[in-house]
């Protein structure tokens, strides 16, 4: 059996990856994207299928102003004696010089769909906590130290203290156990335990092109933790032709029959081998955001090492286990038409639960309706249902009826990846055109006009107004129908790589770990909260 890399496509970061039984599971970062947490599960660990956000109450995650890139970094998803816990970071400040305000918390159920218990709170001295659970029943949460201080780097070093389930806190004195290699920025910790020693396994290099994956091993839980001598043992950096790159933030598992995988993060630049991978321009830059990939694993000397090479590989040998294809989770067809009494479960939006206040699928069968509130720049409020791109050419489209009085009122189709960075296609007012059809942009906090705002007039008898984008790998545009059936593009080419990480940090902008989202927006800056009828929503890889 071979698997193809990367095995969940589209922004999908900081994998946890574990077993139970025959049951394979990865736990995903969500970041500002509600609800948090994703959890795919497998029997092969080729064919994934998502099957939970857990962290889908305001009591388990509340994300009110929550900058972008802020919420749910790195969760550790571990099980022991019949019940799964879910460790997770809610960061609030993540766009700080010098300080970082992250809460850990710990949530537990007996079924991997929930429902997952209410929150306890552990500690706020870093993110991506992970918990560990010793063969004598004792557990440990490890987590780095984030160091504000002025000429310090903000990587202080790997940090353990004992949890006590019985009291539901952390116990005992907090030590570090492991200042890091060389390389530096410690973070993503995890603890295993193989053949007498405990392995501490670290991402480092920071989540860019110097990403990796470093791990140091001890006879004692507490330390000392020598490192391992070849490091580091997964990274893409030394390979800039390799399509998997910024590999690194990895967690193990052995599967059943005793083989080993690494479930590590990725990310796929646009045009690799045509331009330099770190062209400031285009080039380099990764709008599917960081993705998850399967490595094997092989042990030498004590020590893990990726079969095929530490730079990781496209197509990997799989499990000795049979196939278990899965249903997919998105319509086969690429179309839903909202005749579900709930949301597909791909579907995601900002920082707090969607409402029926909102948006609801009730008012209007067969319709998703969604309610006027803030803009796309807001931290609080917005109506915005999206999916993530998972490909670097797809098409996406979407039928929306709206009635605006005012051009502060808007509906339509959004190309998103945060509050500064999105583009937009919409329903909207004139006032000498009256109903019409118009787009905004925003780069790096900067607005503009596409089609400089000459709108495009609605005839009187349309009333339903149909809108498509066309993803082509480094641009995409957009176009409009009256009928569903005669399209008009718009003539503006838009810059996939303006959706990514990379074009946002190396344009004075900050990096914020998502990705690139596809979706259906309504905005009423009257705060009326008009309503939009979407009578579907399209998306299929081409």
């Amino acid at each position: 059996m071979k698997i193809t890399n990367p095995i969940l496509p589209g922004y999908n970061p900081d994998p946890s990856i574990l077993r139970v039984g025959d049951d394979y599971y990865i736990a995903t970062s969500t970041f500002e994207w509600f609800p948090g947490v994703r959890i795919h599960h497998s029997r092969d660990l080729k064919h994934w299928e998502l099957i939970a956000l857990p962290l889908n109450t305001k009591k388990l995650l509340d994300m009110t102003g929550n900058g972008d890139g802020g919420g749910i970094w790195a969760p550790c998803l571990s099980y022991h004696d019949g019940k799964f816990y879910l460790i997770y970071t809610d960061m609030k400040t993540e766009d700080s010089s010098a300080f970082r305000d992250g809460h850990n918390y710990l949530t537990t159920a007996t079924d991997i769909r929930g429902p997952w218990s209410d929150p306890i709170f552990l500690n706020s001295s870093g993110f991506d906590p992970s918990l560990f659970h010793d063969d004598d029943g004792r557990k440990y949460l490890v987590n780095p130290i984030w160091d504000h201080r002025i000429g310090h780097h903000w990587s202080y070093g790997i940090v353990m203290q004992e949890f006590s389930e019985a009291e539901g806190k952390l116990v005992g004195p907090a030590k570090v156990i492991w200042k890091g290699t060389p390389v530096g920025m410690t973070e993503g910790p995890h603890i295993y335990k193989k053949d007498g020693y405990y392995y501490l396994m670290c991402a480092e290099g920071g989540t860019d092109y110097h990403h990796s994956e470093t791990i140091a091993r001890s006879r004692d839980i507490w330390g000392p933790y020598e490192a391992d001598p070849q490091t580091p043992f997964l990274s893409a950096y030394y390979d800039p032709t390799n399509p998997l790159q910024k590999c690194g933030h990895a967690s193990l598992v052995e599967t059943q029959n005793g083989e080993w995988y690494l479930a590590h993060l990725t990310g796929r630049p646009l045009e690799l081998g045509r331009r330099p991978l770190f062209d400031l321009n285009l080039y380099g830059c990764c709008p599917l955001g960081r993705e998850t990939a399967l490595q094997k694993i092989e042990w030498v000397d004590g020590w893990p090492r990726v079969v095929g090479g530490r730079q990781g590989a496209l197509e990997i040998e799989g499990p000795n286990l049979p196939e278990v294809p899965v249903k997919p989770t998105w319509p086969e067809s690429g179309r839903d038409d909202f005749d579900s009494s709930e949301l597909n479960i791909n579907y995601q939006w900002l920082r707090i639960p969607l409402t029926e206040q909102m948006a609801t699928l009730k008012e209007r069968p067969g319709y998703l309706r969604l309610y006027g509130y803030e803009s796309l720049a807001s931290y609080h409020t917005q109506s915005l249902v999206a999916r993530r791109w998972e490909s670097f050419n797809f098409d996406a489209e979407t039928a929306v009826e709206f009635e605006p009085d005012t051009f502060q009122q808007l509906a339509g189709l959004t190309c998103f990846y945060n509050r500064d960075n999105f583009t937009s296609i919409f329903v909207t007012w004139d006032e000498e055109k009256g109903r019409c059809i118009d787009l905004i942009g925003r780069s790096i906090k900067n607005y503009y006009a596409p089609i400089k705002n000459k709108v495009i007039p609605i005839p009187e008898d349309v009333k339903k107004v149909y809108f498509k984008v066309e993803v082509r790998h480094d641009t995409y545009h957009y176009l409009y129908s009256f009928d569903g059936q005669n399209y008009t593009a718009i003539d503006y080419d838009f810059r996939s790589a303006d959706l990514s990480d990379d074009h946002v940090e190396r344009n004075g902008g900050r990096a914020f770990f998502t990705g690139a989202f596809v979706g259906m927006t309504c905005i009423d800056m009257q705060g009326t909260h008009k309503p939009a009828d979407f009578d579907f929503f399209s998306y299929k890889n081409v």
